[in-house]
């Protein structure tokens, strides 16, 4: 998805689809107005609800999805993208246990983050309130139906979701049985609900319904975050690609880079927080790279490098064009490059990062305090694999995505990136004097 702009003349059938889209929104602004008053107990009691119906509804979900995947790979869906639209039992368990996680969090709502009692008696207190509604746009990811409705509920918002027809049979399940749970719990059923997915207007008409819609979050590739973030007029929050890389310094431990290498690279090469790039110190070259590259291989990764990284690789490492060094890959790739100085490092990487999650291996404090205060990105990990950045293993449950803006959320988005705030004022008959 490359641009959600209006067609020059209207059809009925388009000016159905925005009715029924700010229908919704209108349904889901009545629905927050209640969430508001929901306590955490009847929010906690829904999440788990909803965690339990998951695993008792898992041939359901799983039926669905496998259509997906199915119509997915007549299509010609990439590898990497028919990963993320699979569904197994293992991964629906693994869903299940982010609701229970966020329900197990402290609720944000209502906290006090800053004030207290002025000299003339008013007490003065800045509060965490939510957003009102949410609108997620997203691709081919049916997990995140559910994280984001976890989420949502818990910060106290109503959700409007706009997932890829790709993901159409999941998506529709994972809602039907995320609404029964709510309806069994006794809160507003249209505190979720699943946006049409087969025109490109209805992102449009998400995006543009200002007054109705307090914030979307775009999740997917660089072509439909541009097209959100540029197009919208609903405030949006750009979950960025990761273009990540991991930089083996001059004091690395070699067992250690290694296994970072790895691991950030081969894991889970379909998701934003895999390293893209590897940097490896020229003090290391013709002892690290020759140990890395052939681990590498073996986990089926190919290696465009440069011409020190080809001549230690051989004949099985593809020549690295400029294009590979801003290329978020997504699959079994990485580029390889030599550097020769912890500064050409950071500046290779200040060059070429999405902003998303840098890594640095080594042994040398000065350098990794110059390394985490001169990068700019959305996290910076010191001896230590870019899967980290993860909502989960921040200890956030669930994320709704991952923020490479630095307003207003900045990193994994869980609960409390989720909510405004208000001042509350309460006096006792106070007046403001003429002066």
């Amino acid at each position: 998805m490359t641009a959600v702009a209006d067609s020059p003349l209207p059809t009925p059938q388009q000016d159905d689809l925005r009715e029924q889209v700010l229908a919704a929104a209108r349904r889901a602004r009545t629905a927050s107005a209640e969430l508001v008053l929901a306590t955490r107990q009847r929010k906690d009691a829904t999440l788990n609800a909803m965690a339990q119906a998951l695993l008792a509804r898992t041939a359901e979900i799983l039926a669905a999805n496998a259509r997906d995947v199915a119509a997915g790979r007549d299509a010609g869906m990439t590898e990497a993208l028919l990963d993320r639209l699979t569904l197994t039992p293992a991964r629906i368990s693994g869903i299940a246990d982010g609701l229970r996680t966020v329900a197990g969090l402290p609720d944000p709502i209502g906290e006090v983050l800053r004030g207290g009692l002025q000299p003339n008696g008013l007490e003065i207190r800045q509060v965490r309130v939510p957003m009102g509604v949410l609108g997620m746009v997203y691709e081919g990811r049916p997990n995140v139906t559910v994280d984001a409705a976890g989420l949502a509920l818990k910060s106290g918002n109503a959700v409007l979701l706009r997932g890829s027809s790709s993901a159409e049979q999941s998506n529709t399940a994972l809602v039907a049985i995320l609404r029964d749970s709510l309806d069994a719990t006794g809160l507003p059923v249209d505190a979720v609900q699943l946006l049409p997915c087969h025109d490109r207007a209805s992102v449009r008409h998400l995006i543009t319904a200002r007054g109705l819609v307090d914030l979307v979050i775009p999740r997917g590739g660089a072509g439909l975050i541009a097209a959100v973030v540029e197009q919208a007029t609903v405030p949006t929050v750009e979950t960025g690609t990761g273009n990540c890389h991991v930089y083996v310094d001059a004091s690395a431990d070699l067992d250690r880079a290694e296994a970072i290498v790895v691991n950030s690279k081969a894991r889970r090469p379909s998701v934003c927080n895999a390293a893209e790039t590897l940097l490896v110190h020229a003090s290391l070259a013709e002892r690290f790279l020759p140990r890395v590259l052939s681990v590498l291989a073996e986990h089926g990764v190919t290696v465009h490098g440069d011409g020190i990284t080809q001549t230690v690789g051989g004949p099985d490492v593809v020549p690295a064009t400029d294009a590979d060094w801003d290329t978020e890959y997504l699959s079994l790739d990485l580029a390889v490059k030599v550097v020769y100085s912890l500064n050409e490092a950071i500046a290779h990487i200040a060059e070429h990062s999405s902003g998303h999650t840098e890594a640095i291996v080594t042994e040398n404090v000065s350098a990794a305090r110059q390394f985490t205060a001169r990068v700019d990105a959305a996290a910076v990990m010191v001896n230590a694999s870019t899967a980290f950045t993860d909502g989960a293993e921040f200890g956030m449950g669930a994320e709704i995505g991952i923020s490479t803006q630095k307003l207003h959320a900045r990193g994994p988005m869980g609960l409390a990136e989720l909510t405004s705030s208000k001042w509350q004022v309460w006096g006792d008959g106070q007046i403001r004097s003429a002066s």
